[in-house]
């Protein structure tokens, strides 16, 4: 079917494009991009007040199948990406069995095509079991279709084990994505350690576990010429790291998750366990920095750490909770009235981070709605105006600590492959 997305106002980076322009889509791919007059026959849809952009991308997301589909479905994160106009996403590897080895990897995809929604991108486990002592498979997940390998929620501690990651991501030319946290230092902590850790009496986590780590990848990086990319960056001693390792020309990444450029450690106070994730949310001089790092180029990626899990995991007390949030329909509105609204970024750079980045880190034929590029693409409303309710979301999981936000900026359209998945109502 040939569909012309007409009156919108088209923002790509990848062309330095910023302007008024009907996109036109044939046999899955961008046929053409300006004044275009539509034939008999095609499919026109009126995008006016429209922002039409490159399909989005989250290149840090849980999907929990195999092993823990009461949380979360290949099919059902799906549905949640599209829903909150991500094309595609790459998922961690810690399911039940761990996804390190070609099978599971296979089945990621086969499962993902059974869907046909989003493009869902397996991410390998950096070694057997993420147990930290042998590295897996990495050239046969490759091969199968992983774009990264990562042991994300279980550190690589083994700093040897760590630089052969680097190495064989070398060999491989795929990024490793890092949870960097010193479990010494972390101390078994359930928040951000600070005066409020003390006052509610829970155990601190420091941000030296998590400052400790991304200055090893840092040095490891250097070492090897691997490409080390840091997930959920959350403290600005963290970002420091970072920064002075791109001035030394260190193939460093990294990504922010919503939660940490919009909230900090008081929220704890309430003892919700939809504050708890790891790394924790830190004090309100690290949230500045990471809208710092958003706003001159710092931090190259906004990503959800999409985190769904089920009542029984959450209900219970906080230090007892399971630690992450659900993120995919909500980080769209969240970015547009948090960093574009107020003039953090620009929409031009929100596209950057949430499309044109990850799509290079990964090496994914994305991020650009280039004449013959594959038409992967995300239109958001910039004047839509509603609640946050997660009754209405399409992920199984319901924790998300944003429920009941009023947003702007929502997304009403997502095409993959020149299909529309999803649309609003």
């Amino acid at each position: 079917m040939t569909i012309l997305l007409q009156g919108g106002k088209v923002i790509d980076p990848s062309q330095g494009l910023d302007k008024k322009a009907d996109l036109l889509i044939e046999k899955g791919r961008v046929a053409g991009l300006g004044k275009i007059k539509a034939e008999s026959g095609w499919r026109v849809v009126d995008v006016s007040g429209m922002i039409v952009m490159p399909g989005l991308i989250d290149m840090h997301v849980h999907f929990r199948e195999p092993g823990r589909e009461d949380k979360e479905t290949i099919q059902s994160g799906s549905q949640a990406a599209v829903a909150g106009g991500f094309t595609s996403v790459a998922c961690m590897p810690n399911t039940n069995p761990v996804n390190d080895c070609e099978a599971i990897t296979r089945f990621m995809v086969d499962k993902a095509e059974d869907a046909r929604l989003a493009n869902v991108h397996p991410v390998g486990a950096v070694t057997k079991g993420l147990q930290g002592q042998e590295l897996a498979e990495v050239g046969e997940m490759i091969k199968a279709g992983a774009v990264a390998i990562s042991d994300d929620g279980h550190p690589v501690v083994n700093n040897q084990i760590m630089r052969r990651a680097l190495e064989y991501s070398k060999i491989f030319d795929v990024p490793v994505l890092d949870h960097c946290e010193d479990l010494d230092l972390a101390a078994r902590g359930c928040m951000n350690e600070s005066f409020v850790s003390t006052q509610l009496g829970l155990r601190g986590m420091s941000g030296t576990a998590e400052e400790v780590q991304v200055a090893r990848d840092v040095v490891l990086s250097r070492l090897t010429g691997g490409r080390i990319h840091i997930c959920h960056i959350s403290t600005a001693e963290a970002l420091e790291w970072v920064r002075m390792a791109k001035q030394q020309d260190v193939s460093i990444t990294c990504e922010v998750a919503p939660h940490h450029f919009l909230l900090e450690d008081e929220k704890v106070r309430s003892y919700d366990p939809n504050y708890k994730m790891n790394p924790p949310l830190r004090k309100r001089s690290d949230v500045e920095a990471m809208l710092s790092g958003l706003k001159d180029g710092s931090i190259d990626c906004i990503a959800t750490d999409h985190a769904p899990h089920t009542r029984l995991d959450k209900e219970v007390a906080f230090e007892d909770a399971a630690n992450g949030i659900i993120g995919l329909e909500t980080s769209v509105p969240l970015t547009w009235s948090f960093l574009v609204k107020k003039d953090v970024i620009t929409p031009s750079r929100m596209v950057e981070l949430m499309s044109v980045n990850p799509s290079r880190i990964l090496r994914l034929d994305r991020g650009t709605l280039r004449e013959g590029a594959v038409a992967d693409v995300t239109v958001i409303d910039p004047k839509l105006k509603k609640k946050v309710d997660v009754a209405q979301f399409k992920s199984k999981s319901r924790n998300c600590p944003f429920h009941g936000w009023e947003l702007e900026g929502w997304p009403v359209i997502t095409m993959v492959k020149g299909r529309i998945v999803w649309q609003q109502g």
